[in-house]
C-alpha cells in the first residue's frame, strides 16, 4: 500500500492543510493528519495545492520529434539564410526534418525553393501549423510525388507535384524510411514538470502501431499522465487511465468537407457511442460544421477543436447545440504578430474567443495543441489573461479572461473538458500540482516555475 502525504499545503485559499494520499486517491485533507510511519513526506512550505492540470488537446509523437528536430522559424530562424545554415548543419546523414517554419522566413516553400537551400540532402520541413510538408525534390523523389494519387500532394497547372503536401501525414510516414516511435520520456517529463496530470492526444487516424506505442509508453511510466485519445479507431477499447475520447474529425483549411461524408462520419461516431471532435479553424468550415450538427444532432461529449474563428452571431447556435469548445489563446503569444499582419482587422476580435463564449454559456476549456502551440499550460493561460502578441499587440482585448478562470479552463475533468473544475477532495483520484506560493500569487503571475511537485496516481513524478 503507498502513503503519501503532503504538508502544510493551501486548499481553496486556506492554508495549513495536510493531505493523506493512499493507494492512489485522497484518503483525509485536514490540519496535522497523523502521519504513518511508511508514508512519504513531502513539504508544501505553504504552498498551494491543485488539482493536476489537463491538456485538453495536445499531439504526443508530434512533440516528442519536435524536440529533436531542426527549428526552421523564428525565433531561431528569422531569414532564408538562417534558414540554409539551420539546414546545412543539421547532425547525422541522410533526412532531414525541420519544423515549426513560417513564410516570414522565405516565402511559401516549394522543391525549387527548397532546392535554392539545401539539397544535398532529402529534406522535410513542416510549417509550423502542421497542415502543410515541404519536401525538396531528394525528398520528393524518395517519396515517389510524381505518381502519387493522395489528394493532399499539391500539384501546378501541369500536374507536377509542387513539393508541398496537405494534411497528409500518415500517408507521408509511410513513404519514409523505416524507424522505431520516438521515445516519450521526456515529453512526458516535460509535460509532468508544468503539473500537468492528464493528457488529451489529438492526433486523427491513429494507426495501430502508434496505439500500441502510446499503450506501452503509459503502461511503463514514460508518459504517466493519464490519457485520452481522440484518434483512435471507433471500436477501440481501452482502460481508465487509457482510454478513447470524442472522435476526431478534421475540416482541412485547405479544402471545405463534403457535406454528406462529414454527416455520415458524424452518425458512425454517435451510433458508436462517441461523441466527435472536429477540427475546425475557418469560417466556411465552422458554418459546415453548424449547419451539419444542426441536421444531424449532437450528444454529449460533442466538441470543437480551435474555434480560431468564432462569429459572435454562431455563439447562441453553440450553446443551443450544446457543443464545448477546446481552444488556445497560446497561439496569440506565439505567434499573434502574423495574426495582427495577416488576419483583416475585422476578424481579429474572434480569433480563439474565450470571454464571450463563457459569458454567453458555451463551456470551454484551454489547451495547447503542443508542438504546434507552447505546451507550457501557463504560458496558455498568460495568453489568455493578457492576450498580447510578440509584438506587444493586442489582440482581442475583449476576449480577455481573469487568471482564476483561465487555471479552471485547464482544471476540467478530460471527460468533460468544458466542464466545472476538479477540487483537492476525499475521495478524488490523487492527480495533483504542489506550488512553491500560495494560489494568488501563482495566479498573479502565471509561470510553470512555481510548479514545485506533481503527483500522478498517488505517485511524485515530479520534485523540485
Amino acid at each position: 500500500m503507498t502513503i503519501l502525504v503532503v504538508r502544510n499545503v493551501e486548499i481553496d485559499g486556506v492554508g495549513g492543510a495536510d493531505v493523506l494520499i493512499r493507494d492512489g486517491a485522497v484518503a483525509a485533507v485536514a490540519p496535522e493528519t497523523p502521519v504513518p510511519s511508511s508514508a512519504e513526506v513531502v513539504d508544501g512550505d505553504g504552498g498551494a495545492l491543485l488539482p493536476g492540470l489537463h491538456d485538453h488537446h495536445i499531439h504526443l509523437h508530434a512533440l516528442a520529434a519536435d524536440r529533436a528536430s531542426v527549428r526552421c522559424g523564428p525565433p531561431a530562424v528569422r531569414t532564408a539564410d538562417d534558414l540554409a545554415r539551420a539546414l546545412g548543419t543539421a547532425p547525422g546523414e541522410g533526412w532531414v526534418r525541420g519544423v515549426g517554419y513560417s513564410e516570414d522566413v522565405a516565402g511559401l516553400l516549394d522543391s525549387v525553393s527548397l532546392d535554392a537551400l539545401h539539397a544535398d540532402r532529402p529534406v522535410r520541413i513542416q510549417h509550423r501549423s502542421g497542415a502543410v510538408w515541404f519536401l525538396n525534390s531528394p525528398a520528393a523523389v524518395l517519396t515517389g510525388l510524381a505518381t502519387a494519387d493522395h489528394p493532399g500532394v499539391e500539384r501546378d497547372e501541369k500536374g507536377h507535384p509542387t513539393g508541398r503536401v496537405w494534411r497528409a501525414d500518415t500517408w507521408l510516414r509511410d513513404r519514409l524510411p523505416d524507424s522505431a516511435p520516438p521515445s516519450l520520456a521526456d515529453v512526458g517529463a516535460e509535460l509532468a514538470s508544468y503539473g500537468i496530470t492528464g493528457l488529451t492526444d489529438a492526433t486523427p487516424d491513429l494507426t495501430p502501431s502508434t496505439l500500441e506505442h502510446l499503450r506501452a509508453s503509459h503502461v511503463d511510466g514514460s508518459v504517466p499522465q493519464r490519457i485520452r485519445l481522440l484518434g483512435a479507431p471507433l471500436d477501440f477499447a481501452g482502460s481508465g487511465t487509457f482510454a478513447a475520447g470524442p472522435y476526431k474529425i478534421v475540416l482541412a483549411d485547405s479544402g471545405l468537407p463534403d457535406l454528406d461524408h462529414l454527416a455520415t462520419t458524424i452518425r458512425r461516431a454517435h451510433d458508436a457511442g462517441r461523441g466527435v471532435a472536429v477540427h475546425c479553424v475557418s469560417r466556411e468550415a465552422f458554418a459546415i460544421l453548424l449547419a451539419v450538427l444542426t441536421e444531424v444532432g449532437t450528444v454529449p461529449g460533442d466538441r470543437i477543436e480551435h474555434g480560431a474563428l468564432v462569429p459572435p452571431e454562431s455563439i447562441d447556435d453553440l450553446r443551443r447545440l450544446g457543443l464545448q469548445v477546446v481552444t488556445q489563446p497560446g497561439f496569440l503569444a506565439d505567434r499573434g504578430d502574423a495574426y495582427v499582419r495577416d488576419v483583416p482587422t475585422v476578424d481579429q476580435p474572434d480569433l480563439y474567443r474565450c470571454r464571450s463564449l463563457l459569458d454567453g454559456g458555451v463551456p470551454v476549456a484551454l489547451s495547447s495543441d503542443a508542438p504546434y502551440g507552447p505546451a507550457d499550460p501557463w504560458t496558455v493561460m498568460s495568453a489568455a489573461v493578457t492576450r498580447t502578441c510578440p509584438t506587444g499587440d493586442v489582440v482581442g482585448a475583449d476576449e480577455r479572461i481573469p487568471a482564476a478562470t483561465a487555471l479552471a479552463r485547464y482544471l476540467a475533468p478530460l471527460d468533460n473538458p468544458g466542464g466545472a473544475a476538479r477540487r483537492v477532495r476525499v475521495g478524488a483520484p490523487a492527480d495533483l500540482v504542489l506550488l512553491d506560493r500560495p494560489l494568488a500569487g501563482a495566479l498573479a503571475a502565471p509561470t510553470a516555475d512555481a510548479v514545485r511537485a506533481t503527483v500522478i496516481g498517488g505517485r511524485v513524478v515530479h520534485h523540485t
